[in-house]
């Protein structure tokens, strides 16, 4: 069990009413807007909690750092202790070679990864195979884990996981039944194939976003799911909102609502970021594009969202059309790793490589 997990259960039973200047009514207002612990609390501007608890920005400046000190948090560590951290965190494999090296070993837990591109490029493609993937033995590339997936366009379809599934060699799929704990089960068999299947179904939670505020809501449960599912057999590992932007371009239309849309994307993008950070939870956003007509040169396709999700995603990927079910894949932006290039295929068993 991962140690941040645990730190999150902690969390949520801790008693708010314990801070000064809470009293019951203060902590049910903040426990209905998602600070149901310290660590939340703590991490949370004065303005922010002052709106969401309706106190004096004194009161809250007053819970905060009582909330930091109960918290411990603030604080500088060495980078020894930085190393052993991200040395918990895990790689999952996209299952395309040349992708998982530009990737440095494949998509980062505790990490926000925004694949975007236009319409086709294989966007949901991506958030399908790492459904499958992550449940995959370790030696396999996997995390042995569960799939969020926060359905914001209607992307989500049971029969492209069933053969993504049947897509994988025979090994892989064998060594993955004995993890399911189907020992006697073969790959030769098609009753067993369907039970597997069906297993690899069931560890996917899918929703379906209406609208903007409901996908807000949504990442508010997946953080629930993800931290109660640590002690399970099959954790929450990967969280995928396909898509990420989609809502909020439709309502928010005009330079009079961009502010007011960016500080909503803002927040909910640090509330998965969050769901990351605590359960050591790889966190996959689709994004949409727009063509810059100011574009003389190069590629005029742009991700929407502006610097606030430019900011807070950790990589950056840029999925292109080329011949056939070819498509690019463009490292655009990543902390530790070069900008570069690679090429897979999407075909009807999955991404492949070239």
């Amino acid at each position: 069990m991962w140690e941040g997990a645990e730190g999150q259960r902690m969390a949520t039973n801790e008693d708010l009413e314990e801070l000064p200047g809470v009293g019951p009514a203060t902590a049910e207002k903040l426990k209905e807007n998602g600070f149901d612990g310290y660590q939340g609390i703590a991490v949370a501007s004065p303005g922010e909690l002052s709106n969401t608890a309706d106190i004096g920005e004194s009161s809250a400046a007053d819970i905060i750092q009582a909330a930091r000190e109960a918290a411990d948090i603030g604080g500088f560590e060495s980078g020894a202790a930085v190393l052993e951290r991200r040395e918990q965190i895990g790689k999952l494999t996209w299952g395309v070679e040349e992708v998982d090296e530009l990737l440095g070993g494949g998509v980062e837990t505790q990490s926000i990864t925004e694949v975007y591109g236009e319409f086709g490029a294989g966007k949901s493609q991506v958030t399908h195979q790492l459904a499958v993937n992550v449940q995959l033995p370790k030696e396999h590339g996997g995390l042995e884990g569960s799939a969020i997936f926060v359905d914001s366009e209607d992307t989500f379809r049971p029969e492209r996981i069933d053969q993504m599934v049947r897509g994988h060699d025979d090994d892989v799929l064998q060594d993955t039944m004995e993890l399911f704990g189907m020992e006697d089960a073969s790959v030769d068999n098609e009753d067993d194939l369907e039970v597997l299947v069906e297993r690899f179904l069931d560890n996917i939670h899918v929703a379906k976003a209406f609208n903007s505020n409901h996908q807000i809501l949504l990442a508010e449960k997946a953080k629930e799911i993800a931290s109660e599912s640590q002690d399970d057999e099959f954790p929450v590992r990967l969280l995928c909102v396909d898509s990420l932007t989609a809502h909020f371009r439709a309502e928010y239309v005009g330079r009079g609502e961009l502010a007011e849309r960016q500080q909503k994307l803002n927040k909910h993008l640090h509330d998965l970021m969050r769901v990351g950070d605590l359960n050591n939870t790889a966190v996959v956003v689709t994004n949409q594009v727009a063509s810059n007509p100011d574009s003389f040169f190069g590629d005029p396709t742009q991700p929407i969202g502006g610097n606030i999700l430019g900011h807070t995603s950790t990589f950056r990927i840029y999925l292109r059309k080329s011949k056939g079910d070819k498509r690019i894949v463009k490292l655009v932006d990543a902390p530790n790793l070069p900008d570069g290039e690679g090429v897979m295929r999407v075909e009807e068993g999955g991404l492949m490589d070239e």
